[in-house]
C-alpha cells in the first residue's frame, strides 16, 4: 500500500482476534474468532491480525481456517524474529488472498538486557535477516520494535532505516506497556519522520496500550504527527489493561476532521452491533459508561441536560447515535414470530450464520418464547453463543440434574452426563448450596477437580422472566478455563458453563515449546 494512497487516511489494523485475545477470559474458538473476523470484515477495516500461529497448534488451524472464508481485508499473523515462525506463519496465511507478515523484535534496553539477552549490534542483524527472509514470502511485511516507546530514540531510528532497506512496507513504533505520555510519544513520532531515511516510502503504524488509560491519546497524538495506521481492537480488550480502542480513535477521527484532516475506511454504524458481537463472544462485558458503544454514551438523565437535548440535540450530543449504529428501538420477537424475522434480526445484530444454525436457534428461541412473554435482542445473542460456541465434540453433556436446598437442609445434587463414548453416568454430592452441590456432582462424575475462581451471574435482560447469563472461570493445574451458559433457571446455566469449562480443559491443546533460535519469551506484546 502506498503512502501516496494514506496521506489523507488512516489504515485500520484490528488485532482483536490476536492481542485481544490475549486478554484473560477472552480466548476464543475457531467458530468464534470466524464470526468475530466477518463482523469486522463488514465493519470496513483495512487489516484483520488472526493470530499468532507459532502459539499453539489450535492458534495455527484457527489462522489459517478462517484465512480461507475471509475476503477483502489484508490478514496478518503475527512472527518472531526467526525463520521457523516466519515459515509457520506462511503456512497459516497461505490460502488468504491479501496476506501481511507482522514480525516483532524488542528494541529497549530493558528487553536487550533482561529478556533477548542481545547487544544493539545484534538486535539490527536479527530484525534485518527476520525482515529479508520473510521477504522472499510475503510483499507485504510490516517489523514491531517492541517496547519502542522505550527504547532510545537514535537506536529506534537505525532499526527502522536498516529493516525498510531490508524491505519493511510498515514500521510498528509499539507502546508496548502504556508507559509514554502524548506529547512524548507524538515527538517521537515527529523525531523519526525526521531521522529515518526511506520513512517516506513506508507506513508508520501505532500500536498503544492503556495501562495508563492514555492508549486513545497517544494514537491519535501519533496521528497529528503523520502516523498513518493505527492497531487497535474492540471495545480496547488486549493485554493487562487493553489496547487502544477501535471505536474510540474512529470516531475521534470523524467528529473532530476539521481537527486532524484525515478519514477511515470504517462503517461506523456497524460499530455498536461489532461492539456487542464481542462482548457475547467472550463474556466480557463493557461498562456503562464506556465512551461510544456503552450504555449510557448516549443517556442523558441530568434536567438540564433534557432540557438542552429537546431545545437542540448538539447542547449535548456531539454524536448521532445512528452514527455508531445505536438502535432506535429495541425488536421485540415473541413465539408467533417466524424464521425469516429471526435471520433478518441476527444479520442486523451482526451475526452471519448458516441456514442449520439458523434452524438450531430457532428451536431455543421458540422454546425461550414460550417461557418469557417478549424475546428481546439481549436474550437472542445469549442464545445464540451455543451456535458459534465451541465446535470441537464435548466429552460430556449434562444430560438432567435435580437439586434439594432450603434452610434447616442440606443442600444435595443428582446430576446425570452423557459421555461421547455412550456412557451415561449419575451420581451425587453435597455442598454449601445447590450450585456448589451440583458442581461437586460434576466432578465426582467427570474425575476431574478444579478450583472456581470467578463465578458471575448477570442478568440478560430485565423482568422477572429474565435469562440469567452466567460466567465461570476454573482453574486446573497451570491454566485456567471459561464457562458460559444462559438460561432462565440460574442452576442449570451454572451446570451447563461448569461442563463447559471443563470439557475445554480436556480437548485444551498443549503450548509449543520456544524454539532454540527463537526470541525466549513466547508472549506476543508487541
Amino acid at each position: 500500500m502506498s503512502t501516496e494512497s494514506t496521506k489523507d487516511r488512516v489504515i485500520i489494523f484490528d488485532t482483536t482476534l490476536r492481542d485481544g485475545e490475549q486478554s484473560p477470559g477472552a480466548s476464543m474458538n475457531t467458530a468464534q474468532k470466524l464470526q468475530v473476523a466477518l463482523a469486522l470484515r463488514d465493519l470496513g477495516v483495512d487489516v484483520i491480525e488472526l493470530g499468532f500461529p507459532v502459539a499453539s497448534q489450535g492458534d495455527f488451524e484457527a489462522v489459517a481456517s478462517v484465512a480461507e472464508r475471509i475476503e477483502g481485508p489484508t490478514l496478518c499473523a503475527l512472527a518472531r524474529a526467526n525463520r521457523e515462525d516466519i515459515d509457520r506463519t506462511w503456512e497459516a496465511l497461505r490460502a488468504a488472498k491479501r496476506r501481511r507478515l507482522h514480525c516483532f523484535l524488542a528494541t529497549s534496553p530493558l528487553h536487550r538486557e533482561y529478556k533477548l539477552k542481545m547487544s544493539q549490534q545484534e538486535v539490527v542483524r536479527r530484525a534485518v535477516e527476520a525482515v529479508r527472509y520473510a521477504r522472499e514470502r510475503f510483499e507485504d511485511v510490516q517489523f514491531s520494535a517492541e517496547d519502542a516507546a522505550r527504547t532510545e530514540p537514535e537506536f529506534l531510528a537505525e532499526v527502522a532505516e536498516r529493516v525498510i532497506e531490508a524491505g519493511a512496507t510498515t514500521i510498528n513504533i509499539p507502546d508496548t506497556v502504556g508507559y509514554t505520555v502524548p506529547s512524548q510519544y507524538s515527538s517521537l513520532i515527529a523525531y523519526l519522520r525526521k531521522h529515518v531515511r526511506g520513512i517516506e516510502n513506508v507506513v508508520l503504524s501505532v500500536h498503544c496500550h492503556n495501562d495508563l488509560g492514555l492508549a486513545v491519546a497517544n494514537s491519535l497524538s501519533a496521528v497529528a504527527e503523520g502516523a498513518r495506521q493505527v492497531e487497535c481492537t474492540i471495545n480496547g480488550i488486549g493485554e493487562r489493561a487493553g489496547n487502544c480502542a477501535l471505536e474510540e480513535v474512529v470516531m475521534a477521527l470523524r467528529t473532530r476532521h476539521d481537527f486532524f484532516g484525515v478519514r477511515t475506511r470504517i462503517r461506523t454504524e456497524r460499530l455498536y452491533p461489532t461492539s456487542r458481537l464481542l462482548s457475547n463472544v467472550t463474556g466480557l462485558q463493557v461498562q456503562r459508561n464506556k465512551a461510544i458503544v456503552g450504555q449510557n454514551a448516549f443517556a442523558h438523565e441530568a434536567g438540564i441536560h433534557q432540557h438542552g437535548m429537546l431545545m437542540h440535540r448538539g447542547t449535548y450530543e456531539i454524536m448521532r447515535p445512528e452514527d455508531v449504529g445505536f438502535p432506535g428501538s429495541q425488536l421485540v420477537l415473541g413465539k408467533h414470530s417466524g424464521r425469516h424475522v429471526l435471520r433478518q434480526r441476527m444479520t442486523e445484530l451482526g451475526y452471519q450464520l448458516e441456514a442449520e444454525q439458523i434452524d438450531k436457534l430457532f428451536e431455543e428461541f421458540k422454546h425461550l418464547a414460550d417461557r418469557k412473554k417478549e424475546v428481546f435482542d439481549a436474550d437472542l445473542e445469549a442464545l445464540v453463543q451455543g451456535y458459534i460456541g465451541p465446535t470441537e465434540v464435548s466429552s460430556w453433556k449434562l444430560e438432567s440434574f435435580s437439586c434439594v436446598s432450603g434452610q434447616g437442609t442440606v443442600p444435595t445434587a443428582s446430576v446425570c452426563l452423557t459421555h461421547t463414548d455412550g456412557r451415561k453416568v449419575q451420581d451425587a454430592a453435597c455442598g454449601d448450596g445447590p450450585v456448589d452441590a451440583v458442581f461437586k456432582a460434576i466432578e465426582r462424575i467427570t474425575g476431574q477437580q478444579v478450583r472456581l475462581c470467578s463465578y458471575q451471574v448477570t442478568s440478560v435482560t430485565d423482568g422477572e422472566d429474565a435469562q440469567g447469563q452466567v460466567s465461570l472461570e476454573v482453574e486446573g493445574g497451570t491454566r485456567r478455563f471459561q464457562g458460559r451458559a444462559v438460561n432462565t433457571d440460574i442452576i442449570a446455566a451454572s451446570a451447563h458453563a461448569f461442563v463447559e469449562a471443563l470439557n475445554r480443559m480436556t480437548r485444551a491443546p498443549a503450548i509449543l515449546p520456544t524454539s532454540s533460535h527463537a526470541v525466549p519469551s513466547m508472549q506476543a506484546s508487541a
